[in-house]
């Protein structure tokens, strides 16, 4: 890895283009919309964006069912929009990251169009395809993220073939080297376009089992998810076999190899396995992505101790690749709702965004996050989610984090003079960016204030980390590097808790944070109070 390393301890800001700008009045957001509000996103102190799918697509899973890997689709502009995009991101400083989701496609790629035909044509081996069992059951007993068995019988070809995600994103099959180099063919089109990294999305999923073997079955008490619905039947498995296969490394380090090809490439991936810990570490070295997160920080368990366990358990495994932190993202609840309830405080929103950016690694932002929105109620007749249609209601689905960005108090929000493809709720309308940006008060100005703050201190970008025992709701920790010492420790409730800490030297001034303050020899720390302090 080259010394410049933009990505490591890097704020990436997430982009879902759906909902965060329209400029053509059809109610869904554009890369022109994005171009638009890309002086806004620089102003937050963000080192890069990340933009979620915006290729051809049917959208039957909004657009992270791709039909053509190579162009954009027009809902949401063209290539020609693109380019000015990346240009007007890199003349502001930021960097480009595109999701990139390789392990499957849309039913409506020319490549599967092919394949389903039948089982001699020169695309037939690209898809996983499996004969049915004697009595015309499917191959095996996988099942579907999204609910239900993952094989969809197609009658042209008399087989079933693999979806892990909707029926309509069949799985390519990574075990055919052709796959494989179409694939990075499509990663080296966006790299010889400018792009500066990828969000590679599902990365485990790129190989399954050849010999199809059933997947055992998973205790009752075990059967928790991350980010899915509680009665979704995806938990009643161990998922040894349809995903995170020994195969998929050589990939990875063919990837690597394509990237470094190309100046200062930083790769992301997303990685939700049985142990996705371990898989994040086996998964990020020097040889194969420079980044890793998966949904461990994305449930609803904040207590101190489990944000704890959870990093040292990720410290200690990963001996050489970085780690990447997001709390909130376009798949789960917003954090503000899921770890502060209905009626969370701005003192927490902040709160949130100091922390996930305090701890060692690189972080994503979601939009909004910067204003504190709390999760949207979607009513099911707006609903657009098809994961949420499966499950309502005992699972809302992922609409309640898409909703648009709330950018001023016009109607809609300033989001789009048409109706939008999602309805902005009341509670966003009053935490809109024009409303926050003239309040010093504001969430929006305290992240901004403390994420500029952040980029002053090379201890918290790149220093290392080691836990302090603390009582609940206390998390605390020392980041280090080149001598300094600086003690980080957060109330993470809304009670006035005091604590004794080691012995400080001064106690920092940091921005955009409620402060701790010291007194009696303990620390104060009134509600979600956080203490930035340096150490002998």
């Amino acid at each position: 890895m080259t010394s410049k390393r933009w990505w490591r301890g890097a704020v990436v800001y997430q982009i879902y283009p759906r909902s965060f700008l329209d400029t053509n009045a059809d109610g869904v957001g554009d890369l022109p919309g994005i171009v638009n509000r890309l002086g806004y996103v620089a102003s937050l102190g963000v080192d890069a964006i990340w933009i979620s799918p915006f290729f051809k697509s049917p959208m039957a899973d909004f657009g992270y069912d791709i039909a053509d890997y190579r162009d954009v689709d027009p809902l949401f502009g063209s290539l020609d929009d693109f380019d000015q995009l990346l240009a007007k991101a890199h003349a502001l400083g930021l960097k480009v990251m595109i999701d990139q989701v390789v392990s499957h496609c849309s039913e409506a790629h020319s490549w599967f169009q092919e394949s389903r035909e039948n089982r001699d044509n020169p695309k037939a081996d690209w898809f996983v395809w499996a004969d049915a069992k004697a009595d015309g059951a499917p191959p095996n007993n996988w099942l579907s993220l999204f609910g239900g068995v993952a094989w969809k019988w197609e009658p042209r070809r008399g087989q079933y073939y693999l979806h892990n995600f909707l029926s309509s994103q069949p799985d390519l099959n990574f075990h055919n080297p052709d796959v494989q180099a179409a694939q990075l063919d499509n990663v080296k089109f966006w790299l010889d376009r400018g792009v500066d990294g990828f969000r590679l999305d599902a990365i485990n999923f790129c190989f399954h089992d050849a010999q199809l073997r059933d997947n055992p079955p998973k205790p009752p008490e075990l059967r928790v998810g991350r980010g899915f619905s509680p009665d979704n039947p995806y938990a009643f498995q161990y998922h040894h076999y349809n995903n995170t296969q020994p195969e998929n490394l050589k990939f990875l380090e063919d990837l690597r190899a394509l990237l470094d090809r190309y100046p200062d490439i930083g790769a992301l991936g997303e990685i939700s396995s049985e142990d996705s810990l371990a898989t994040t570490a086996e998964y990020c070295n020097d040889q194969r992505l420079h980044m890793g997160y998966s949904f461990e920080l994305l449930t609803e368990n904040c207590s101190g101790a489990y944000i704890r366990s959870t990093v040292e358990a990720l410290e200690a495994r990963m001996t050489e690749g970085w780690p990447c932190w997001a709390i909130s993202n376009h798949d789960v609840q917003r954090a503000v709702t899921r770890w502060g309830g209905a009626q969370a405080s701005d003192a927490l929103a902040a709160q949130l965004v100091a922390l996930v950016c305090s701890l060692r690694g690189s972080v994503c932002l979601y939009q909004g996050e910067e204003l504190g929105l709390p999760e949207a109620d979607v009513p099911f007749e707006a609903l657009q989610d098809p994961y949420g249609k499966v499950f309502w209601p005992s699972f809302k689905g992922r609409d309640g984090c898409r909703t648009p960005m709330p950018w001023d108090g016009s109607d809609h929000a300033g989001f789009s003079d048409a109706t939008p493809w999602l309805p902005v709720p009341e509670a966003h309308h009053e935490r809109n960016v024009a409303l926050q940006d003239v309040r010093e008060d504001s969430v929006l100005n305290a992240v901004r204030a403390f994420l500029h703050w952040r980029k002053t201190q090379p201890v918290l970008v790149t220093g290392s980390i080691a836990f302090l025992d603390a009582p609940e709701p206390l998390l605390a920790f020392v980041r280090e590097q080149d001598g300094l010492r600086l003690l980080v420790a957060f109330n993470l409730s809304a009670d006035r808790i005091a604590w004794q800490p080691p012995a400080i030297t001064a106690m920092l001034d940091v921005p955009g944070v409620t402060p701790a303050a010291v007194g009696d020899g303990a620390l104060d720390f009134p509600p979600h109070a956080v203490a930035y302090a340096s150490l002998a």
